[in-house]
């Protein structure tokens, strides 16, 4: 039995991530399913595949939770540490590549780039508006040029005359590449241009006016696109290091940052356990009327019961758990 475990999730709009750790921060397993538009699913699903592998031969001692959806992993894992995404990559990448300066990630629906000094993040940018810098715009491009993504890198890696395509803009960059298409360029230059078109709208919207100093980290999935990872380093003109999980990395930082704030302290984690598979959850809304605010204010309920609060700027609704009865009856 590993005596010493600790749990990260990261609950994405496109990903969730769970890995499992060991006291000394060794990944000993890892989950990465499609959220799918169903996060509580995917945290249930993600967490049953672990105790499904491991069950009783696991002693959980911490759980970290990061990600858009962090709050929603607490309210159903019981975390210990809630880390921005931000903190959680960073930790991540420092521990798997020391001495790091500059992390570079882009995932499914949104990128961001971190910069560190002397191990402390010095400055991030983050980009969720633009779907030209990222992976599902690659996804959907792969799929309209009948390509499966595992080998979209590959063929950019063949090309020999990249056509530059206008990636400011997504609508923009695809029929840019529908019109060099019917102007007969050949599949390998027009994917190898829009790769490099993803790195040059990167670099000019996230890391523009930054200083991106070696060693160079790239990490989330698009990480896995070798076209992307050849165009960082053509237009850097550095080396870009591909950590060995770098698909989870997030979840990775949750379960280091659950480590350190748990201190190899036993019995004092707030994990509900693995028991909390068996209940049923739900996700409901309302307005709160308290003030010009407006907040909505999301609720998790379980068993009739509302089990966490969370949305409101004034602090009124969050951390009210275990209510006998939801916040308000006509919620929507």
């Amino acid at each position: 039995m590993i005596d010493q475990c600790y749990l990260g999730v990261d609950v994405g709009s496109v990903s969730t991530n769970v890995v499992l750790t060991d006291r000394h921060d060794n990944l000993l397993d890892k989950v990465y399913l499609r959220t799918g538009g169903r996060p509580i699913n995917a945290i249930c699903e993600a967490l049953n595949i672990i105790f499904q592998k491991h069950g009783n031969n696991i002693s959980i001692w911490g759980v970290g939770a990061t990600g858009s959806g962090r709050q929603l992993a607490d309210a159903i894992v019981g975390a210990d540490i809630v880390k921005n995404e931000i903190t959680a990559h960073a930790l991540a990448a420092q521990k798997l590549v020391p001495g790091v300066n500059t992390i570079l990630e882009i995932g499914g629906q949104d990128s961001k780039i971190i910069i560190l000094r002397d191990g402390i993040v010095y400055d991030f940018a983050m980009n969720t508006v633009c779907a030209a810098g990222t992976g599902s715009f690659l996804d959907r491009q792969a799929a309209r040029l009948e390509i499966p993504i595992g080998e979209f890198g590959a063929y950019a890696l063949k090309s020999r005359n990249p056509v530059r395509i206008a990636g400011r803009c997504a609508v923009f960059a695809e029929s840019d590449m529908i019109h060099k298409q019917q102007t007969g360029h050949r599949v390998e230059d027009i994917i190898a241009g829009l790769c490099e078109a993803l790195v040059r709208n990167y670099l000019n919207n996230l890391a523009k006016g930054k200083e991106i100093k070696p060693p160079v980290v790239f990490q989330g999935g698009v990480a896995a696109n070798i076209g992307i990872v050849k165009a960082f380093e053509k237009a850097l003109n550095t080396e870009v290091i591909i950590p060995e999980h770098y698909d989870v990395m997030g979840a990775y930082g949750a379960a280091i940052a659950a480590r350190t704030v748990m201190n190899g302290t036993k019995g004092e984690s707030r994990f509900y356990g693995f028991e909390t598979l068996k209940k049923e959850y739900a996700a409901k809304s309302f307005e709160c009327d308290g003030c010009s605010n407006g907040c909505e204010v999301i609720e998790i309920l379980s068993g009739g019961n509302v089990t966490a609060c969370w949305g409101d700027k004034c602090g009124r609704w969050t951390g009210r758990i275990e209510r006998r009865t939801p916040c308000r009856t006509d919620i929507v």
